[in-house]
């Protein structure tokens, strides 16, 4: 296996740059995922890696590999960068068995017989496929097909693999089954991985490290953790999970703390963060981070309660202190109209701005 290192990627289309000046080094081994709303550059990015659009500057390598670096005569094609590539729609040939899908890039790398027989049969066995083999893509369900497209990708045993999207076709409790399967799969083979979705709970729950986009431009990579709880600005603190933004202004900046006043007077002890040049600023709270408090203290406020959600396993509530409207999520009923809350300081994160952009 071998890293792959993306540096000051730009892809354009006319007038309009879809990826601007991204670098990323993926180690060996690593899960990375792309991750961001429709239209941010991050499929365009995986398919410049396969080769399957054209970048229109930066580098592009394999380990020592160059796979593009702007010169034309060096840019190698994608039927030679020897990746592994699983489409979004999985792209099996319906008139090929399961066991001939994998054989054709196997074919076209003038492999043997045996040896083609014996990669076939081991791919498959790595996704529990092996029983399926003389089948046809439309005699299979949409999680078997799945596990066909990704044999297909590993087959050759390709140093990385690039997944586009791969469960979104899936039902939601097969997707949450692939998640583990595929994240079990892919720690077991050690193969450099880049996955792309927009499912922020999907990218939680397999990636090793994040790459959040947006605009053609990365905004914070970082572990799944790091992303979720120290967001770099206020759109990964909207997109990663779900965030209040309230509005307030900055009473006084410590090292490590600060002193925030809100639109209705609350004044709440927060974690050093940063205003707008006129004091002004958004302070980003988790809904979940926000507990029901007992007695009157620091970083509490009282609150109406104006609508309530039962989601199963938590309650959601629409509250509003003054003119301050925010969300809460709790395990357990709140029945009276009005509730003490408690804002934790290091669950604020403060930002100049409120969120915006794709």
């Amino acid at each position: 296996m071998a890293d792959l290192i993306i540096e000051n990627l730009t892809i354009k289309y006319g007038e309009v740059t879809a990826v601007e000046n991204l670098s990323i080094n993926v180690p060996s081994g690593e899960f990375l995922t792309l991750l961001g709303p429709s239209g941010c550059g991050k499929s365009t990015t995986l398919f410049a890696v396969a080769g399957l659009n054209h970048a229109t500057s930066g580098t592009i390598r394999v380990g020592d590999r160059i796979l593009f670096n702007g010169d034309p005569k060096a840019t190698v094609p994608p039927e030679r960068r020897n990746i592994g590539l699983v489409f979004q729609s999985y792209a099996l040939w319906p008139h090929k068995t399961v066991a001939d899908n994998l054989a054709f890039p196997l074919i076209l790398r003038k492999m043997g017989k045996s040896e083609r027989e014996e990669r076939i049969r081991e791919a498959l066995g790595l996704v529990e496929m092996l029983p399926y083999a003389e089948r046809f893509p439309f005699e299979l369900s949409g999680g078997q097909q799945q596990r066909v497209a990704l044999a297909r990708a590993l087959v050759y045993r390709p140093p990385l693999l690039l997944l586009d999207e791969p469960l979104s076709n899936l039902d939601a409790k097969l997707r949450e089954r692939a998640r583990v399967w595929l994240r079990e799969l892919q720690e077991r083979l050690k193969v450099t991985t880049v996955y792309v979705t927009h499912d922020q709970s999907e990218a939680l729950a397999v990636s090793d490290r994040i790459a959040v986009m947006s605009m053609g431009r990365m905004r914070q990579l970082g572990a799944p953790r790091e992303i979720y709880e120290t967001p770099a600005d206020s759109f990964v603190a909207d997109f990663i999970g779900s965030s209040n933004f309230l509005d307030g202004r900055m009473i006084e900046s410590g090292v490590d703390h600060a002193l925030v006043e809100l639109g209705d007077g609350t004044r709440l002890t927060t974690a050093p963060g940063r205003a707008a040049a006129d004091g002004s600023l958004v302070v980003a709270v988790r809904p979940e981070r926000i507990s029901v408090a007992t007695a009157e203290g620091p970083n509490t406020l009282r609150a109406k309660v104006e609508q309530k959600v039962y989601l199963g396993s938590v309650w959601q509530y629409v509250v509003r202190s003054g003119p301050v409207e925010f969300r809460i999520q709790t395990t357990f009923e709140i029945d009276a109209p009005e509730v003490l809350l408690h804002i934790p300081a290091e669950a604020c994160a403060l930002f100049a701005e409120t969120p915006v952009g794709n």
